[in-house]
């Protein structure tokens, strides 16, 4: 168990607050332009301008951390290798928790102003280079809204305890109680839930597999009638925060399955997503969405920053029934290195 989880817990809290301040208050004052510069290429990602402002302010209140807790930081542009240690003299493999953190998950969305960012952030016990997403035990993640948009929300939970939920509005500084609620629909008939497809290269074998699965699950569409509806949300915990309040039923983020497909067209792997990305699926298991891997297993990456992850979720036992044995089927058709 961690140390002072409550204590830790607000001190995560207050150094998300800060980056979200700092983040939302430079998007008010910069151009789009100086926003999107891209500043560095760094474990398989691109890392752009609007990044920075986010790991300044992370790397002064982890300093802080580190006099109360000793542990090893991961996150994507610490260097090549992602890893800090904090206090910086102490060993890595002595440190007390292994934190991973997402700074601004969902970047490109939010530097051009079309939809909100989340903070990510992953407590777990050292237990050394086995250490894995399945064993952290706090979990925060943190909304960075649009400039346009006054609120703000925040889940959480610590080991045992279960899910909160705040709603910051920035403008009256008033917080209000948030309580999550995945959806309890039985079908995914009429609601939202999608295969990811956000880049080029593989978009029509992952919306092939998309239409396939909702013909075999909900049937032939009748004239002038939609089934079901999709939200490409090119962020993870912002697609887990949909699933976790009830606006999405499903996700299903195959890109590293579909790395085969690109290779033997002489293309390069596409943009993945990475542990980091998925650092508080604590908060959406607690909350009682199912979250698995292409096998319907728990996910278990290592806490690292170049990790690629297929990742399932579904709003709830009904859903996961209705959609994954039909989803598992077409994997091993159209994705046959799954099997």
């Amino acid at each position: 168990m961690i140390r002072a989880a409550n204590e830790l817990l607000i001190t995560i809290r207050q150094i998300h607050e800060a980056i979200r301040d700092e983040v939302v208050a430079t998007c008010e004052r910069s151009s789009l332009q100086a926003l999107s510069e891209i500043v560095a290429e760094q474990a398989g990602d691109t890392i752009f301008a609007i990044d920075r402002i986010s790991e300044q302010v992370l790397l002064q209140y982890f300093e802080r951390l580190g006099n109360h807790w000793s542990f090893l930081l991961v996150a994507e542009g610490l260097g090549e290798d992602g890893l800090m240690v904090f206090p910086p003299d102490h060993d890595p493999a002595e440190v007390e928790l292994v934190i991973i953190i997402d700074p601004i998950d969902g970047t490109r969305g939010l530097m051009y102003q079309k939809r909100a960012a989340w903070i990510l952030t992953g407590v777990a016990p050292n237990r050394g280079s086995g250490t894995n997403l399945a064993d952290i035990e706090l979990a925060v993640q943190t909304e960075i809204p649009l400039v346009k948009q006054h609120l703000s929300d925040t889940l959480w939970t610590v080991a045992e305890q279960p899910v909160h939920g705040e709603r910051y509005n920035r403008l009256t500084g008033e917080r209000t109680p948030l309580h999550p609620q995945p959806s309890q629909a039985q079908t995914i008939a009429q609601g939202y839930g999608n295969i990811s497809r956000f880049f080029p290269g593989v978009r029509a074998e992952l919306a092939a597999i998309d239409d396939e699965l909702i013909l075999r699950t909900l049937g032939p569409a009748e004239a002038g009638k939609v089934q079901a509806f999709e939200d490409q949300y090119i962020c993870s915990g912002g697609q887990l925060y949909e699933l976790i309040m009830g606006h999405d039923r499903w996700i299903a983020d195959l890109r590293p399955l579909t790395e085969p497909l690109l290779t033997a067209r002489g293309q390069a792997s596409g943009l993945g997503c990475h542990p980091y990305d998925l650092c508080t699926e604590l908060i959406a298991r607690k909350a009682g969405i199912i979250v698995t891997d292409e096998h319907g297993q728990q996910l278990a990456a290592p806490l690292d920053v170049s990790t690629n992850m297929t990742w399932i979720g579904y709003a709830n036992q009904a859903i996961y029934e209705q959609v994954a044995p039909t989803l598992m089927i077409l994997l091993q058709q159209h994705l046959p290195t799954t099997a």
